[in-house]
């Protein structure tokens, strides 16, 4: 990996839990989540015409990641109406590679040496510690919804990694996946809360055109990545994010920092770079 790809997959872990803060720092987190999911429209045509074309045998990772990156969106907003950033953002993004993990060892019977169990055994605790599941702290709705949405992270990652190599356009995948979720998101919303889709254009105007191209742009520079370096490096590095959405959550959102946070942040994100690098590498 070049430094060139490191800094770019920090940049990206930074965009990522910056748009996350955005949707909790607003009270209705289904407005801001409808505003950076369809925000990320306007840059789609942009992203498809600049990158090599897409080879569209990859269509069943398309049709997939659609499903899976729609899952993640609908249980990100549950879990951010039920708990604060800094509780419920290391178990949504910590618990993913915990879940490859437990795949790998009882469904595809694949032996895990030392260096695996001790990545499980540092997301666990790192968990605990920075939930406050521990202290009872955070409603166990929460913890429901941010486990559910880590398997829809795990399921996203490998199936868009794999899918921007089988295209040979990472970049162009992404676009053509958004022109696939976007739609079905705004579908979605003008079912359940069609008041929010002129609220886009007006309260969350902001939110629709910033938001929309932080995300929008941390994930092509992810999706980069991936086709640079080993997809266990860079999903490691990209779950940075955690420290940063940790920070966000104290300085921004003015959520109280404990020393268990800090300390199972860190081992929460120790693990994830030990299980990904011996798994997925």
């Amino acid at each position: 990996m070049t430094t060139l790809t490191f800094f770019i997959i920090m940049f990206a872990a930074l965009l990522h839990a910056s748009w996350n803060a955005v949707v909790k720092a607003g009270s209705d987190k289904r407005l801001q989540m409808t505003a950076i999911a369809l925000g990320h429209l306007p840059f789609a045509p942009i992203a498809i015409y600049f990158a090599p074309p897409l080879n569209f045998a990859c269509w069943p990772n398309l049709v997939l990641g659609g499903i899976f990156h729609f899952g993640y969106q609908y249980y990100l907003v549950q879990s951010y109406n039920k708990g604060d950033l800094s509780q419920v953002y290391p178990i949504a993004r910590a618990s993913a590679p915990l879940i490859v993990t437990l795949i790998s060892l009882f469904i595809l019977n694949i032996n895990l040496g030392f260096s695996e169990l001790t990545g499980i055994s540092l997301i666990a605790l790192g968990l605990i510690a920075s939930s406050g599941i521990h202290n009872k702290n955070i409603p166990s709705l929460a913890v429901k919804s941010a486990l559910i949405t880590g398997c829809f992270i795990a399921g996203y990652s490998i199936v868009d990694g794999y899918g921007g190599r089988i295209g040979e356009s990472p970049i162009a995948f992404y676009g053509w996946l958004t022109l696939i979720n976007g739609p079905v998101w705004f579908v979605y919303i003008s079912f359940v809360s069609p008041e929010s889709i002129p609220k886009m254009f007006g309260s969350a105007k902001w939110v629709f055109l910033g938001g929309g191209f932080a995300s929008f742009l941390a994930y092509s520079l992810v999706m980069y990545a991936f086709s640079q370096a080993p997809i266990a490096i860079v999903m490691a590095l990209r779950e940075t994010s955690i420290l940063f959405a940790l920070l966000l959550g104290v300085f921004f959102l003015k959520e109280k920092i404990t020393y268990s946070k800090l300390v199972g942040t860190g081992l929460t994100l120790l693990g994830i770079i030990i299980l990904r690098l011996q798994i997925l590498g």
